[in-house]
């Protein structure tokens, strides 16, 4: 989903940004790379190194670029070269993560677990629970991936446990949710899910507020609550409206489809799939479009 990928991109954004002291070049690269300009942010990788060849945040920037450019070996030597300029725990948990991160993009999964597990081991020794966490998160992505679901389900599990506040907790109770949904026992997806709407209602952004309400009405639908499931899907596309975001809106619109091909309200069904790729089509939003069919493959 798209709001997944970025959250795998801020969440570590903003470890970075908040544990280092980047230099000016570094941490102008870190700004472009979150704004996904990464043309820019090789620019100010390459000036920070040339300033400094051992600029550790320079390194890790650099070699995030390169993985979201599909660069695999390139973004490995870069943290190869950070992890060598790493003079603690801690900073090789961080070096650990973002090469994981770069092998589960490059779909190695087996590596990128196997990174992680360095992660979660120097977070341990560097006694940071906040790292622990989401080392374990990322290891269930990877599962998830790999459709593993029940391994997932497990790391999503430890990971709540660890989770320190209600943005924490309602990101884990939404991925424990899905691996829950994945695994066909729905009543357990919809139980953690209305935890994960919670808590994003209460402290998250419109993005997971959005996305949260969509996911409780798709797993009241699992449950065969239409009723529920209507209520809720209507109430966030209203709210999609009325905030600007098309996005959400559409894909409101194709849940709500599936609940009323469910219901046999297939004349529903088809004009809830025609609007929402209107939607897509007045934004251009060629993701939004794929997005759509796959929702809505074969409900007519």
């Amino acid at each position: 989903m798209k709001l997944q990928k970025a959250l795998t991109v801020l969440t570590t954004s903003l470890f970075l940004n908040t544990v280092y002291a980047a230099s000016d070049d570094a941490s102008s690269c870190n700004k472009a790379y979150d704004q996904l300009d990464l043309a820019t942010a090789l620019t100010f990788a390459s000036k920070a190194l040339t300033s400094n060849k051992h600029d550790k945040e320079a390194l890790i920037c650099q070699g995030r670029v390169f993985s979201a450019q599909g660069k695999l070996d390139d973004a490995l030597s870069s943290f190869k070269l950070a992890d060598k300029e790493s003079k603690n725990p801690f900073d090789k948990t961080i070096v650990a993560l973002v090469t994981g991160h770069a092998y589960k993009d490059a779909a190695q999964y087996d590596q990128a677990i196997a990174s992680y597990e360095q992660s979660l081991a120097q977070a341990k020794i560097a006694n940071s629970k906040a790292f622990e966490r989401v080392a374990h998160q990322s290891i269930g992505n990877v599962h998830l991936k790999a459709k593993q679901y029940q391994s997932a389900l497990a790391s999503y599990l430890t990971a709540n446990t660890l989770a320190a506040n209600d943005n924490e907790r309602g990101e884990s109770y939404e991925s424990v949710a899905l691996a829950y949904h994945l695994l066909a026992q729905h009543d357990s997806a919809l139980e953690y899910q209305i935890k994960a709407f919670l808590m994003h209602e209460k402290a998250g952004t419109l993005d997971q507020y959005a996305h949260s309400s969509i996911e409780l009405g798709r797993y009241y639908a699992a449950t065969k609550n239409f009723a529920s499931a209507e209520r809720t899907l209507n109430k966030i596309i209203k709210f999609a409206k009325d905030q600007g975001g098309a996005y959400y809106e559409a894909y409101g619109y194709c849940i709500l489809a599936q609940v009323k091909s469910a219901t046999g309200d297939l004349a529903s069904a088809k004009t809830l799939i025609d609007q929402a790729k209107q939607i897509a089509k007045a934004a251009n939003d060629q993701a939004l479009t794929e997005e759509i069919e796959k929702e809505t493959q074969g409900l007519l």
